[in-house]
């Protein structure tokens, strides 16, 4: 049996139950990209995001949805991090208490984000999906209420408030590039976008290695692909062979498909930290790396969501240093 779709009447019905709890970020001009397209480009910025990254939105969008019971007794999410530290940020905020399940392939500064914030985390599996099914059980187990980190209508309608704030200050944008993992900013805010101008052209982009979304896409059925690592590290995972929202959503509204090298990754980061000052991760920058690559064409004015900014400082340095250097040679 199908689901309903939810649609543009749930995204602004999740402004309204979230706007006391998320930011609503900036959107701001980029000179250099703007020079490089031809067209004007801006930069949502999630990445100053209160948590680092857009996934508060979807967070806060479920758990203030829930009843009173289900706060009190506690919810669980699985996350490769970004997910996982809305959870628990907004768990606290909220005094529901958290649980979050990770592979054990997630960064270790990662874990100890969301530990800092007084969640509880587990660790297991080598993949999201083995994270999830240790997630099931505990859920079972303790009678939690799943977070789901993309395909849960509450979580890909609080995403899609990012096209609100867009079309509000940018009423003829006719791009808008997004990050494309397991499809809950994609969806939310290609839905979004559509309903208000179905022009609009949306671009989803991932890293080249385990792209779980796009092969799926591809496949025209959410497959499976095995883990790699990656600069994105927050956009890996799989969809779920059980995908009910994200991927028809992706599917009915993806205009152009587009992949990025890790180098390419590198060079996104290494971009918005040298112009533009600013620390974004390697999943928010492909975007940006997608532009610097020639992989992005008009018409414009383009909007680039930038998804978040918590970058492991270590590797930030690194690329930093290996570009440095080789401007001065």
């Amino acid at each position: 049996m199908s689901v309903k779709l939810p649609d543009l009447a749930d995204v602004f019905a999740a402004r309204q139950r979230i706007g006391q709890v998320v930011r609503r970020t900036p959107l701001a001009l980029a000179p250099d990209l703007s020079e490089k397209l031809g067209t004007p480009v801006c930069l949502k910025l999630e990445c100053l995001q209160l948590t680092g990254a857009f996934k508060a939105r979807g967070a806060a969008n479920k758990l203030l949805s829930l009843s009173e019971d289900k706060k009190k007794r506690g919810v669980i999410a699985f996350s490769t991090g970004n997910h996982g530290r809305a959870v628990a940020f907004l768990g606290r905020q909220l005094g529901i208490p958290a649980v979050i399940c990770l592979s054990t392939r997630v960064p270790e500064w990662r874990v100890e984000a969301m530990r800092a914030m007084g969640a509880e985390v587990v660790a297991h599996g080598v993949s999201q999906d083995e994270a999830y099914a240790k997630a099931l059980e505990i859920q079972h187990e303790r009678g939690l209420t799943m977070v789901a980190p993309f395909d849960d209508p509450y979580v890909l309608c609080g995403q899609g408030t990012i096209s609100l704030e867009i079309f509000e200050e940018l009423p003829d944008v006719a791009q808008i590039i997004v990050p494309l993992s397991g499809g809950g900013l994609f969806a939310g805010v290609s839905m979004a976008a559509k309903s208000i101008r179905p022009s609009t052209k949306m671009v989803g982009v991932s890293m080249a290695v385990a792209p779980a979304m796009i092969r799926s896409l591809e496949a025209d059925k959410p497959v499976e692909i095995p883990e790699q690592d990656s600069l994105a590290d927050a956009l890996l995972g799989g969809i779920g062979l059980d995908n009910q929202y994200t991927f028809e959503l992706t599917r009915r509204h993806i205009d152009q498909m587009e992949l990025v090298s890790e180098e390419e990754i590198a060079d996104g980061m290494f971009q918005m930290y040298d112009q533009h000052k600013l620390v974004v991760e390697g999943s928010g920058a492909v975007g940006i790396s997608a532009v610097l690559a020639g992989k992005i064409k008009g018409p414009g004015p383009v909007v680039i969501v930038v998804s978040g900014g918590n970058a492991d400082p270590k590797v930030l340095n690194e690329i930093s240093a290996a570009r440095y250097n080789k401007q001065e040679v």
